[in-house]
């Protein structure tokens, strides 16, 4: 077999040695280390923020084990599978979102889950990879950029689930829904002057927005981050211990386990919306800055795989999930250091929780396929 051969466009088809063993999996392995290299600082930032409690550890790596393996098994998937079944997953998940407002267990003053007996989870997370690839799936075989008719339907496979989940009420998830289908529909080359169209649109519709869909306590969290000190033992609180934790931690940090704000409970939901502030004190500007780094690299390495996607729907698919996952991630550090609102964003595979880490991971495992099912170069 020669050369020209062998070479995909993103790795070898060696099947010799230990190395092409772990070829047969078709992982994409600067990927897949990136992934395990933030899981495990996950894990280490968890048991901190966790009060070194051993059983949240297991219970997040017994999640992430499911979660690499449903990656893995995405990944051996073709495209044109995933093709396939987009319409019927996108519609599943829908009755999911209707059946949690009939049925849905209620916690924390919010109705988001559906108990099954033998596991509870939210339906909403599976909008995040549902969305994007209805959009991808709708516009796939259309005239690009779309016309105004196309905006109009994917706007609607949009705000359907967004609303459904808006209604829970979770303005979190809500928003990173929305941004997974907007970032494929920017990915589609819709005009600038469209985009500031909807952008005008959406400014002259907030009072509406804030009298009428807004819940009090979603409108204190906007008032706070405008001014958290104006109630620092209540709304602020999160915030202002939020800033604390991180500016306290200094350059190098105060050490793993010795982090003053985490460990004598100052920071409120330090295991999950927070756990930024808990790894910025602990490991400081420069442990951040590391994590940060691990984020661009999986952005990069996403992006790159996007780019060379060989037809519309893998590219807009791969685009605006890796687009989705960094909106993700600018959410939620931006939340925590104060410069958005609280909006209850977890950090992508930090956060402790289960059916988000399952579907993030869901979301790479299709990345991972489009990059691996590609045709051979040519000679």
């Amino acid at each position: 077999m020669s050369y020209s051969q062998r070479q995909y466009r993103g790795g070898w088809n060696d099947s010799s040695g230990s190395f092409g063993v772990l070829q047969r999996f078709r992982l994409d392995w600067p990927l897949f280390i990136g992934l395990l290299a933030l899981s495990f600082f996950g894990l280490v930032t968890l048991y901190s923020a966790s009060a070194q409690e051993w059983g949240a550890v297991l219970r997040q790596l017994l999640r992430l084990c499911l979660a690499f393996g449903l990656m893995l098994a995405l990944t051996q998937m073709h495209p044109r599978y995933l093709e396939l079944w987009t319409p019927w997953f996108y519609i599943l998940s829908l009755i999911l979102l209707l059946a949690v407002l009939v049925v849905g267990d209620v916690g924390k003053g919010a109705q988001r889950w559906l108990n099954l007996g033998v596991m509870r989870f939210q339906p909403s997370e599976f909008m995040k990879l549902a969305v994007p690839l209805m959009v991808a799936w709708y516009i796939r075989d259309k005239h690009l950029p779309p016309s105004f008719m196309h905006i109009f339907v994917i706007l609607a496979i949009i705000l359907t689930p967004v609303l459904l989940i808006a209604k829970q009420p979770d303005l979190g998830t809500a928003v990173i829904v929305a941004s997974a289908g907007i970032a494929v529909l920017f990915l589609t080359g819709v005009s600038w002057w469209l985009i500031g169209s909807f952008v005008s649109l959406v400014a002259a519709g907030a009072p509406v927005v804030w009298f009428y869909l807004l819940h009090d306590y979603q409108r204190q969290r906007i008032l706070t981050f405008v001014d958290p000190e104006n109630d620092p033992l209540g709304s602020g609180y999160h915030i202002i211990q939020s800033k604390i934790a991180i500016g306290s931690g200094g350059l190098y940090g105060k050490g793993w386990l010795n982090g003053t704000q985490s460990q004598l409970d100052f920071l409120p939901e330090r295991s999950t919306d927070f756990i930024f502030a808990v790894h910025a004190e602990e490991f400081g500007l420069l442990g951040g800055l590391a994590l940060l780094g691990i984020y661009v690299f999986i952005v990069s390495r996403g992006i790159g795989i996007a780019y060379r996607a060989q037809d519309t729907y893998s590219r807009l698919v791969a685009g605006g999930l890796i687009l989705n996952f960094f909106v993700y991630v600018f959410i939620n550090m931006g939340m925590v250091s104060g410069l958005l609102p609280v909006v209850g964003v977890p950090l992508p595979l930090m956060s402790y929780g289960g059916t988000s880490v399952v579907t993030l991971l869901a979301c790479f495992g299709v990345i991972m396929s489009i990059h691996n099912h590609r045709k051979l170069l040519p000679s």
